[in-house]
């Protein structure tokens, strides 16, 4: 159906213009940059932002600004054609098939992790995991191992404003106690945790870096206590993650320094 000059949305057109400013060359744009992208002045590319960012399409970090997973939602063949998805899965295969669990990529949105890409083994969770599924980020391994490199802005902000509620009685609820389990999760480069988005459920993450060493991703293999205990998990599937996620940095030109 087409319609007139009347029915022709200005805004709409300029909002999806600035979007498809977010490019390899632009990932995270400043205002200025995306302004001389796109045409339009300061002060509408400005406008335009805020309003992305209050539906849940872009984030800044101070100067810069991103796109969020929330992308996601305006096109199902987001995932098919996004470069670190695709560049991913073979290594979410090998590690099911080394590790006989289901390997997961997500990405941080808002308070929340958005499952990107998933290789199913079998069904551990009640909850229907496929991709697109959020979970609590503060309750979930891949959810602290984005935070915990996300920064001390966001950290901050996120606990200060983040629905902590429990969702077993072994999820860590408390700010300053999270905060901590963060910063062992930087110094370790991993996190393990155990029962605390659903009883029962054990996962492990491990960080994805881009060619600036930013990381855009997590890992995830996930098991029920019942097969595995924590120990275990930490000794032989640990590193078998730190390998699937160091292949998906270097496949994304993360280089680390000698």
């Amino acid at each position: 159906m087409e319609g007139n000059e009347r029915d022709y949305v200005q805004s709409l057109e300029r909002g999806f213009a600035v979007l498809l400013a977010f490019d390899e060359e632009r990932t995270s744009p400043t205002l200025a940059e995306l302004a001389t992208a796109t045409g339009l002045s300061r002060p509408a590319v400005r406008r335009l932002l805020l309003t992305l960012q209050r539906l849940g399409y872009v984030s800044n970090e101070g100067t810069r600004w991103f796109l969020t997973p929330r992308v996601l939602s305006i096109g199902q063949h987001y995932t098919a054609t996004k470069a670190m998805i695709e560049l991913a899965h073979p290594h979410l295969l090998r590690l099911a098939e080394r590790t006989g669990e289901s390997a997961s990529m997500a990405e941080l949105d808002g308070h929340d992790v958005v499952y990107v890409a998933r290789v199913p083994v079998r069904r551990i969770m009640s909850i229907n995991v496929a991709v697109g599924t959020r979970v609590p980020a503060h309750a979930t391994s891949m959810g602290r191992v984005l935070l915990a490199y996300a920064g001390p802005e966001r950290i901050s902000r996120f606990l200060e404003q983040a629905d902590l509620r429990p969702r077993t009685p072994a999820t860590v609820t408390d700010p300053a106690r999270l905060r901590a389990v963060l910063a062992q999760v930087r110094e370790q480069g991993w996190c393990i945790v155990d029962g605390e988005l659903e009883e029962g459920l054990i996962s492990a993450s491990a960080p994805v870096r881009d060619r600036t060493g930013a990381v855009v991703a997590a890992l995830a293999t996930s098991t029920s206590a019942g097969r595995l205990v924590p120990d275990r998990l930490r000794t032989e599937t640990v590193p078998l993650l730190l390998e699937a996620a160091a292949a998906v940095s270097a496949e994304l030109g993360y280089r680390p320094a000698v």
